[in-house]
């Protein structure tokens, strides 16, 4: 039986939002740990897209290499293709605020490069690296610079914000895809593991 794609995006937008709270893991938390040699509005944004890079990679380590290939329609990205689809973005979108793509990229192509795990990990924590560099190295002096956008106008601090949001969408649809294909976030589990000790020890005397 064919389910209508519309009827399965509720689906996964269902799974989402509908999923355990997550917590911040040991490997990964700036809001405790600083974000060295950046500080204000940087600072912040640099938190988020620290915080998203360690999620995207531990999702794409957590997904079996032969689930790369899945999709939930035909017409609608598979695992790789969205792992990819924001290392394009990464890599491509921190031109706007000053720092280029690496040379030999094909950004155009990348999407649909590879299905193989290692290499979309590989490629996918290369761009979050690229994406952190252009972070730091941005002055604070430019986040107010006006450029044209969309047949309008934003700033360079208003692209730092979407670049954010562009991640944030697709994280939350690349954890869809993983609750469907049967696999439990990796913070989430962990979240699960600390559950039953919490609930196991003593409680203090009132």
């Amino acid at each position: 039986m064919e389910i209508p794609v519309k009827l399965l995006a509720a689906a996964l937008y269902l799974i989402a939002i509908t999923a355990p709270s997550t917590h911040l893991t040991a490997q990964a938390n700036p809001y405790k740990d600083g974000t060295p040699g950046v500080a204000g509005y940087r600072s912040e944004v640099l938190a988020e897209v620290m915080i998203q890079e360690d999620k995207f990679s531990r999702l794409a380590e957590a997904i079996p290499a032969e689930k790369y290939t899945w999709r939930p329609a035909p017409d609608v990205r598979s695992v790789a293709e969205v792992f990819l689809h924001v290392s394009a973005a990464n890599f491509n979108l921190y031109k706007l605020v000053g720092t280029p793509p690496p040379p030999g990229i094909d950004l155009k192509g990348l999407e649909k490069s590879t299905t193989d795990k290692t290499k979309v990990i590989a490629t996918l924590k290369d761009s979050f690296a690229h994406a952190r560099k252009a972070i730091t190295a941005m002055p604070d002096a430019n986040l107010d610079k006006s450029l044209d956008w969309f047949g309008g106008k934003n700033t360079q601090r208003g692209i730092l914000l979407f670049i954010t949001r562009h991640a944030a969408e697709h994280l939350g649809q690349s954890i869809a895809y993983a609750r469907v294909i049967g696999v439990v976030p990796p913070w989430t589990e962990d979240a699960q593991k600390q559950q039953p000790k919490q609930e196991a020890a003593p409680k203090a005397k009132q």
